[in-house]
C-alpha cells in the first residue's frame, strides 16, 4: 500500500540534509555561518509546510491520523514491551508523539535562530527587533534545544533501528519508496492521496511567509 507520499518523504530527507547542513556549518564558523542561517530558514519553510500539510495532505500525512491520546501511546507502549505485533500503516501511537516532539523542537530552532547571535560577525536577521538580553537568551536555547533535538533524532533512529531488528518491520524502507507491506489480516482502506499542485501551492506559500517574515 501507498503509505507516504511524495512531499511526505521529499520532506523528511531534505530535513535530513538540512539538519547536517546546519549541524557542520555551526561547527564550522566563520563565513560557513552564512550557510548555516540559509539552512535554517530553509528548515523554517520546511516545517511550516510540514504543518500545512498535517491538515490538507493525504491521509497517514494527516495528525489526525496519527496523533493519538497520551493513554493511547501508553497502552501501545507496554503492548510493546510486552511483545504485541498491533500493526499500523502509518505512524503508530508513539510516533505519532514523536514527529510532534520532532517538528516542536525544529520549530523552536529555526525561530529562536531568528533572533540568535554569535557575538563575533552574525545575528539572525530578526535579531535588531529585540533587545541584546533577549537576544543573548533566545541564542541560549537555540544551543540547548539542539541537543534536545539531537536526542530526539537518537531516539527516533534507535527506534527504526528496534523495528527493523526486533519487531521485523522495516521502517525506513517505505519512507524512500512510499510503500508499506501489509500483514495479511489488515483490513486498513486504501489511503486517500492528496494533489501534489497543492503541496507545491502550501510550499509556495510557506516560503513567502519565511521571506515576509525576514524581509528588511
Amino acid at each position: 500500500m501507498r503509505v507516504w507520499d511524495l512531499p511526505v518523504r521529499v520532506f523528511h530527507w531534505m530535513l535530513v540534509i538540512l539538519i547536517a547542513t546546519s549541524w557542520i556549518s555551526a561547527e564550522i564558523g566563520g563565513n560557513a555561518m552564512q550557510i548555516h542561517q540559509w539552512s535554517g530558514l530553509t528548515v523554517l519553510m520546511l516545517i511550516l509546510f510540514r504543518i500545512a500539510w498535517g491538515f490538507f495532505g493525504g491521509t497517514h500525512a494527516r495528525f489526525s491520523s496519527f496523533v493519538r491520546s497520551p493513554a493511547a501511546a501508553v497502552r501501545y507502549g507496554i503492548g510493546l514491551i510486552r511483545g504485541s505485533r498491533e500493526f499500523h500503516p502509518g505512524h503508530n501511537p508513539l510516533g505519532g508523539w514523536m514527529v510532534m516532539a520532532l517538528l516542536l523542537s525544529l520549530l523552536i530552532q529555526a525561530g529562536t535562530g531568528l533572533f540568535a547571535n554569535d557575538d563575533i560577525m552574525l545575528e539572525g536577521p530578526l535579531a535588531a527587533r529585540v533587545s541584546k538580553e533577549t537576544s543573548d537568551l533566545l541564542t541560549v536555547i537555540h544551543e540547548v534545544n539542539f541537543n534536545v533535538l539531537l536526542g530526539l533524532i537518537a531516539v527516533h533512529i534507535l527506534a527504526a533501528l528496534f523495528y527493523l531488528v526486533v519487531k521485523r518491520e522495516n521502517l525506513i524502507l517505505p519512507m524512500i519508496t512510499g510503500d508499506k507491506l501489509l500483514h495479511d489480516d489488515d483490513q486498513s482502506a486504501a489511503p486517500r492521496s492528496a494533489p501534489l499542485w497543492l503541496a507545491a501551492l502550501l510550499l509556495g506559500a510557506s516560503a513567502a511567509a519565511v521571506w515576509l517574515l525576514v524581509a528588511d
